[in-house]
């Protein structure tokens, strides 16, 4: 398969946290333009987050296409439910038409948006990344608070990681992001508190979107469930 061979172009959009006036002038023409929408969900949840952000910009022709994707942390694990995600994106690209994947935040970040375009890029795809707004920019900007000054060292770690390389990255963090706090959060608060980084940390969960939560205190809600899209910013207490 050559380049030539695929008229159509693959944009990845990063689309922000939830809230649509934080998508890029790039992206809102990006969502212009296609002529088919991939609205990646998982396999427990209906709806997308991420198309609901873009829903605003798209051309009322536009073709919703939704596709499932396994939370999973080796892409090799689920190789083909990705390789039929990846040959529904082609047979639409040959076709001629313009194929956008919306994705939460920033596209290349921790994103699901990261394992198609792997696949594509060895098709000989036209491919276009577009950046968006992380959670945790939001959040900082929102609630105005700085992530990092002077020469700090921040340390971005996915609550999702085992626990015990949670707790080896914030014994060496100035300032720290927790994203995806949901499963192990009461661990996760154990943890904070034991690296004196509790009594500085909040907790945005769904930043940007209807049902927004704020918690300073959390070790006071060390019990709570929480949705998968939990952020905590904290740093270190100096004495």
């Amino acid at each position: 398969m050559t380049l030539n061979e695929i008229a159509g172009t693959f944009y990845g959009i990063g689309v922000g946290p939830g809230e649509p006036e934080l998508l890029t002038v790039k992206a809102i023409n990006a969502l212009k333009k296609i002529d088919a929408l991939i609205a990646p969900k998982t396999e427990k949840k209906s709806d997308s987050v991420a198309l609901s952000i873009a829903q605003p910009y798209l051309k009322s022709s536009v073709e919703i296409i939704y596709q499932t994707f396994p939370m999973v942390r080796d892409f090799a694990e689920e190789t083909e439910i990705f390789e039929a995600n990846k040959e529904e994106i082609l047979e639409l690209l040959r076709g001629g038409k313009n194929v956008g994947f919306a994705t939460l935040g920033d596209p290349m970040f921790y994103s699901t948006y990261i394992y198609i375009f792997r696949l594509l890029k060895s098709c000989g795809v036209k491919i276009v990344t577009i950046p968006g707004v992380p959670a945790f920019l939001a959040i900082a900007a929102q609630i105005g608070r700085p992530i990092v000054f002077g020469n700090d060292i921040l340390t971005i770690i996915p609550a999702t990681a085992e626990l015990d390389a949670i707790k080896n990255s914030l014994a060496c963090a100035d300032s720290t992001v927790l994203m995806k706090v949901y499963k192990n959060f009461p661990e996760v608060v154990d943890a904070l508190k034991s690296h004196g980084m509790i009594e500085d940390a909040v907790l945005v969960s769904r930043c940007g979107l209807d049902d927004e939560k704020i918690i300073t205190d959390i070790a006071a809600h060390k019990d709570e469930a929480l949705n998968y899209l939990s952020t905590i910013l904290t740093r270190r207490k100096h004495d």
